[in-house]
């Protein structure tokens, strides 16, 4: 990705780039990128994320779709900040990388808060897994034996 010889970006300077995306305020006020190139495909970013969020949850159709573009973005994050990491550019490099690492990770945090498309089907499992959740504190609480009422009565 480098592509000229500007002056190593300075450890402090690396550092102060690194918290910067790291930084759980990070994405707060950031506007999502119009497109970024990921794995050297240009991808309309904005407008992929304006698409999916107009529905407010994901159809079944568009899940494998959406959980690739996550995984994309993601591995996108890793490349990008392991340049910055491993002092592979400069520090006007770093800036934009950043930038660009920031802009990713909004799009993320956008397609993240989506829901699933069947809301009772996913009420349904969440209730289940609730359910098995609390018979597990239940029998680790009263011990085994306790749940069938043959121990613990004072």
């Amino acid at each position: 990705m480098r592509t000229d010889r500007k002056t190593p970006v300075k450890e402090y300077q690396r550092k102060q780039l690194l918290e910067r995306v790291n930084r759980d305020s990070a994405t707060v006020g950031v506007t999502l990128p119009e497109a970024i190139e990921i794995q050297g495909e240009e991808i309309n970013l904005r407008e992929f994320v304006f698409e999916i969020k107009r529905r407010d949850t994901i159809p079944p159709g568009e899940r494998e779709r959406v959980d690739h573009a996550k995984r994309n973005l993601r591995r996108e994050r890793i490349e990008r900040l392991s340049l910055i990491d491993e002092n592979e550019v400069s520090y006007e490099e770093g800036e934009t990388i950043a930038e660009a690492i920031i802009g990713i990770d909004r799009a993320l945090n956008a397609l993240e808060q989506l829901g699933p498309a069947n809301l009772e089907q996913e009420a349904k499992k969440q209730e289940a897994v609730d359910t098995k959740r609390w018979m597990s504190f239940l029998k680790k609480a009263l011990g085994d034996d306790k749940m069938s009422g043959t121990r613990g009565r004072m």
